[in-house]
């Protein structure tokens, strides 16, 4: 594909995420979001590989299906109240509608089988736009209409995400599976606290995304697919494996590391609320994703590959890390605890 498709496409991409995000109207809204969907298709079905021409359909399938739900929605709204404003959305059925699409459009669970095999399906760099950018859309429209969706069923999807996403990420071994179901482990938590604090729920956002982009670019310089490739890491990058290390355990959310920070101040909102059977719950499932980290995080630390015919060839390869990477953002993602009097809403 050329850079001028490219191009075209990556702004195509930013401008549909753009009207969303600055739209009051439904229509506008779905808009963004179809043309958001349209200029990723190509770039996820680019390598011309049939899993990524698997993946392309699926994505295309699940986000049309979606938008039609957001616009069947929209509309029964405005068939009810005379207006399509998207801060005014006052139909029973429609709010419920409306939370579900949302939910299918960011991978909510049971609503989350497309995102581990389009993960699969699609490149690293692919893959880092789905779990990041891809999420700016329709969070914006879940943040604009918090207090209209149906709280019930965002807490329900919500806390049954963080177990799928805990559960699904034990047994796989391809390393885009495994932030797939982290994705949705993460999308989980920002899903239950949305309706009772909105600011933690963008808190929680921003930290994922400033936590993950370090972590799929060290992988993507490291030429890191499975869990196996990760013993070989410390052969051609020395000092970006004890960094991607910390950067998973910060991701699962492992104290003192700066992922620890959103999960403490949604467990210590939910508390303020009485919700303590749902923080339990939140709390006992992070422990399932907490474990596949630390398991990722011993093949890269502590082990080495059993084959030495893989070792010897690591060596051969050029190291592609930068020094801005490991200056700026890997700290970022690791050390922003201290922050965290200044960023509680």
């Amino acid at each position: 594909m050329s850079p001028t498709v490219i191009s075209i496409l990556i702004l195509n991409l930013a401008t549909g995420t753009i009207i969303t995000m600055a739209s009051f109207h439904w229509l506008l809204a779905w808009m963004g979001l179809e043309l958001n969907t349209l200029a990723i298709l190509p770039i996820i079905s680019k390598s011309h590989h049939p899993r990524a021409t698997e993946a392309s359909t699926k994505y295309f399938l699940t986000q049309a299906t979606a938008s039609a739900l957001i616009l069947f929605s929209s509309t029964m709204n405005a068939q009810m109240t005379g207006q399509w404003s998207i801060l005014q959305l006052e139909d029973p059925l429609a709010q419920t509608l409306l939370t579900v699409a949302l939910a299918m459009k960011l991978g909510l669970a049971p609503a989350h089988f497309w995102l581990p095999e389009v993960m699969q399906g699609s490149s690293f760099k692919t893959g880092l736009i789905i779990i990041t950018w891809q999420k700016f859309a329709p969070m914006t429209l879940l943040l604009l209409t918090w207090n209209q969706t149906s709280m019930l069923t965002l807490t329900v999807m919500g806390s049954l995400s963080v177990i799928v996403g805990g559960l699904g990420g034990l047994n796989q071994t391809q390393l885009r599976k495994i932030i797939a179901f982290s994705s949705i482990a993460h999308l989980g938590w920002m899903a239950t606290i949305v309706t009772k604090s909105n600011n933690l729920a963008l808190l929680n956002l921003i930290m994922y995304i400033t936590i993950s982009t370090p972590m799929m670019l060290s992988l993507i310089f490291s030429s890191t697919k499975t869990t196996q490739d990760l013993t070989t890491t410390w052969t051609t990058s020395p000092m970006l494996a004890p960094l991607i290390m910390a950067t998973l355990l910060s991701l699962g959310g492992l104290p003192p590391l700066s992922g620890f920070m959103p999960k403490w101040l949604t467990l210590e909102e939910l508390l303020a609320q009485n919700m303590t059977p749902l923080a339990t719950v939140l709390a006992m499932s992070t422990l399932l994703s907490l474990f596949f980290y630390l398991r990722l995080s011993y093949s890269l630390s502590t082990t080495m590959s059993p084959g030495p015919t893989k070792t010897t060839s690591k060596w051969r390869l050029k190291p592609n890390t930068t020094t801005l990477l490991l200056s700026t953002t890997l700290p970022t993602s690791i050390l922003a605890l201290p922050l965290t009097p200044l960023l509680k809403p």
